[in-house]
């Protein structure tokens, strides 16, 4: 199942969502390159990296981005094998619903098994991606049902959304339904759901025929439907429609709400680089704990990442912190706060530093 279909298995198609702004990895993120375009555990970047793991499954004809109109031509030159027009660039950002619903129209996929996925994940064993990937689009081409890869705890973690498992509905793929989804839990519900065995992070990768989503969310989300209708019948007017689409998570829009939503579990060593700290688990460290990209010197020091895109960056008698030095900034953060850097980030928003965005 590791590569192209055959007469049993769907041709797929990909689309990848590559319109965030990776605010959490400032100052190395920033507005003209977020996170997405960045090379943070290897030297590719991470929506080159998406990309190359859906081949063969997914030859790169058949793969579409949804970006920024800051982003596409970056983007384009990321990934010359995707045809330039399949770089769709959103007229603004309204969140992920809409953002999928006008993508699958532009690629006229009603009838298309299409997979969902977003530009800045991790994925350490690919093969296993793919097989679950594929297994994923077998159930959604014959049972017409909406899926979603739901990924293996490995620690109870308070940061993610969780799927709650219900009836088992294939024992031999691990086929379940989805019972509910479950927001960001504090970490004693975390620990609950891990012993559980019955939980599944929330990975926001979903596979369907194109044609049964958009008829959820005409369904669920009638008003980004009729302002679909409204972009169709005046494509010249994209912007003034777009811009009155409510924005929604799919997974508001459209996933809490299907009755028939189904999950396989994926184990693959994913991760969703959510942060700095994340990074850290990820990179190799030294005898003493440091994990480091770039020009770097510990002394007396624990357990830190430290990031030197230009420069150097030396510690002495530090632990557990976060440091990141670009041409222009440099971040000091606990590893406990790494998610915090958002708020930074919104924080220098507000001054005098529209510079360093």
């Amino acid at each position: 199942m590791d590569g192209r279909p055959s007469m049993t298995q769907p041709v797929l198609k990909a689309l990848i969502l590559a319109g965030g702004g990776g605010t959490r990895f400032w100052p190395l993120s920033r507005v003209r390159r977020p996170k997405q375009l960045l090379a943070l555990d290897s030297e590719t970047s991470l929506i080159e990296r998406t990309a190359r793991r859906l081949e063969p499954l997914v030859d790169s004809a058949d793969i579409w981005v949804c970006t920024t109109r800051a982003l596409a031509e970056q983007i384009r030159r990321e990934l010359p094998k995707v045809p330039a027009e399949q770089i769709l660039a959103e007229p603004e950002g309204r969140d992920t619903a809409p953002a999928i619903a006008w993508s699958l129209d532009r690629m006229d996929a009603g009838g298309d098994v299409v997979a969902v996925l977003p530009a800045d994940h991790r994925v350490a064993d690919e093969s296993s991606f793919r097989t679950s990937l594929a297994a994923a689009a077998s159930v959604a081409a014959r049972e017409d049902r909406v899926m979603t890869l739901g990924v293996v705890p490995r620690w109870p973690e308070p940061g993610f959304g969780y799927l709650e498992l219900g009836d088992v509905e294939d024992e031999s793929l691990g086929l379940r339904r989805v019972a509910a989804f479950k927001e960001k839990p504090d970490l004693e519900t975390a620990k609950v759901y891990l012993d559980s065995g019955k939980h599944l992070w929330n990975a926001g990768i979903f596979v369907f025929r194109g044609g049964r989503l958009l008829d959820l969310i005409a369904e669920h989300a009638p008003a980004i439907d009729e302002g679909l209708r409204a972009i169709r019948e005046q494509p010249e007017q994209l912007a003034t429609h777009y811009s009155r689409l409510p924005k929604l998570s799919i997974d508001f829009a459209v996933m809490e709400k299907c009755d028939d939503l189904a999950t396989l579990p994926l184990d693959c060593g994913w991760s969703d680089l959510g942060s700095w700290a994340a990074l850290a688990e990820l990179l190799p460290a030294d005898s003493a704990g440091n994990a480091t990209r770039g020009r770097v010197a510990a002394l007396e020091a624990r357990d830190n990442l430290l990031v030197a895109d230009q420069g150097t960056i030396a510690v002495i008698g530090v632990s557990d912190l976060v440091v990141v030095r670009t041409a222009d900034a440099v971040l000091v953060v606990g590893k406990d706060q790494a998610q915090k850097v958002k708020e930074l980030v919104e924080m220098l928003g507000r001054g005098d530093f529209a510079d360093l965005l």
